[in-house]
């Protein structure tokens, strides 16, 4: 850490701190669900940065709880070309010994090393210290290595913190029903997106994407995206519950869908005003083409059931590398980069918000924050249309097919321009998306394989024809 602030003591700066929590965080870390390099050893951890955000007392026991914010490096073994190991944001909670209603956060315990005889657990579950962290982002400024920006609102003060335990790549906590603080716990250099966009999107008046309040990021020496405050939105339900809903009651859901690609267009066309929009053109698309050409042939070797279908998927690819060849392009800027029906919310009175900008998290931070096609973000939609169609018994095709439709309409009466237009890099960013998913369900969910393999098999046997893809 390359600067110290008056607030840190000798605990932050300690060269024997990581060694002692080492053993614990080997065990720990693996363990939840936001690690991203489950199945492999880990080999070592160095630190980044530590930062007391509470000083942890060195009087007697049954003192009050310290907390202490830390990114660490775990170095596990990888290819020779692979990226630098992954890094992790910690918010450590230290006790002399743990309240019961705490156990399920408990780390372990400390053998030797400055905490010796100390309880360390995950901090965010502590009421008391996650009450003090929205204390920190009411006032900005700088805390040691920590910096906390605000926006022009005040933050309110005395809200109950309570955890949410439904995220899986990052962290989050809901203070009374005002706010949702969003932790990043794999952090990398840059502005994360999910506070990029929607900042940029406030200043254009765009109002599907709650505001950010506050945020804290760290310099060491990079910038790196810590976590967001932004409003929560109490009483709305997300898009993906909304559907299911309606597919187990037999209801239909055009008019939804038709609104969703209203929102989407809105946002597309804020965030075009608003950052840089160059071209696609015949250099960028041979790129696209050729990376999703790559992302086909790595996931067909991890996944074996992918093979037949390789020639048939790469065809869709290779039909936009030949229309860049022939100098057509397309417009890109930025977009959500992940976008489903989980990532959007309905209110009570029906209007729908886009959220989690963060895109995949499994991707580079750079690829993430480039200019892309916003086909992208309509192609993830339409495979979330037919995921939840798929979800119910029996699977309703035709469900899926009229969703489809109403929001492309509804995306073209907003946007002016219909998606539909651009059947071969639609088609393209589809089957790109869909083999992303084969993936992800062979790793995560196994029993899941079978939707996304469906559409594997649909977009082989189209990927010859022309017009869009069929729902």
């Amino acid at each position: 850490m390359s600067e110290t602030a008056s607030a840190q003591v000798t605990l932050a700066n300690s060269t024997a701190l990581l060694p002692s929590l080492g053993p614990l965080l080997h065990e720990w870390l693996p363990r939840q669900r936001w690690f991203a390099g489950k199945g492999r050893p880990i080999a070592a951890f160095s630190l980044v940065s530590a930062t007391e955000i509470l000083p942890v007392d060195s009087g007697a026991a049954d003192t009050g709880p310290g907390l202490l914010h830390l990114l660490v490096r775990a170095h596990q073994p990888t290819m020779a070309d692979q990226p630098p190991p992954d890094c992790y944001q910690l918010l450590l909670g230290v006790r002399s010994t743990l309240p019961p209603p705490l156990a399920p956060a408990l780390i372990g315990h400390v053998a030797d090393g400055p905490l010796a005889g100390r309880t360390v657990y995950d901090g965010l579950h502590d009421p008391r210290l996650a009450a003090l962290l929205l204390e920190r982002l009411r006032t900005p400024g700088r805390l040691g290595g920590l910096r906390f920006g605000r926006g022009p609102e005040p933050v309110a003060a005395g809200l109950a913190p309570r955890v949410l335990d439904t995220e899986q790549s990052n962290s989050s906590l809901v203070y009374g029903d005002s706010y949702i603080l969003k932790i990043f716990r794999r952090v990398f250099p840059g502005t994360n997106p999910d506070l990029e966009l929607p900042l940029a999107l406030s200043r254009e008046g765009c109002g599907r994407v709650p505001a950010p309040v506050a945020w804290f990021e760290a310099a060491v020496p990079e910038r790196l995206t810590l976590g967001v405050l932004q409003p929560y939105l109490r009483g709305a339900q997300d898009g993906w519950q909304l559907a299911l809903r309606a597919l187990a009651a037999g209801h239909d859901f055009t008019q939804e869908a038709h609104a969703l690609g209203r929102a989407t267009a809105e946002v597309h066309t804020a965030l075009a005003v608003a950052l840089p929009t160059p071209p696609l053109g015949r250099t960028e698309t041979e790129e696209l083409a050729a990376a999703m050409v790559r992302r086909l042939e790595s996931a067909a070797q991890a996944v074996p059931e992918l093979v037949p279908y390789v020639p048939g998927l790469r065809a869709a690819f290779d039909a936009v590398r030949v229309m860049g060849r022939r100098g057509l392009g397309w417009a890109a800027q930025r977009v959500h980069g992940d976008l489903h029906l989980g990532q959007t919310l309905r209110d009570t009175d029906g209007f729908w918000s886009l959220i989690d900008f963060e895109g995949e998290p499994a991707r580079p931070l750079p690829e993430r924050r480039s200019p892309q096609s916003p086909v992208r973000d309509i192609a993830g939609m339409l495979r979330s249309f037919d995921y939840a169609a798929r979800s119910h018994r029996p699977w309703n095709a035709a469900w899926a097919a009229r969703c489809r439709t109403a929001y492309c309409d509804g995306y073209a009466q907003a946007a002016g321009i219909d998606p539909r237009g651009e059947p071969e890099l639609l088609r393209a960013h589809e089957t790109d998306k869909a083999v992303y998913e084969v993936l992800y369900e062979a790793r995560h969910r196994p029993d899941w394989l079978p939707v996304p393999m469906a559409a594997i098999h649909r977009l082989a046997a189209d990927a010859d024809r022309s017009g869009p893809p069929l729902p």
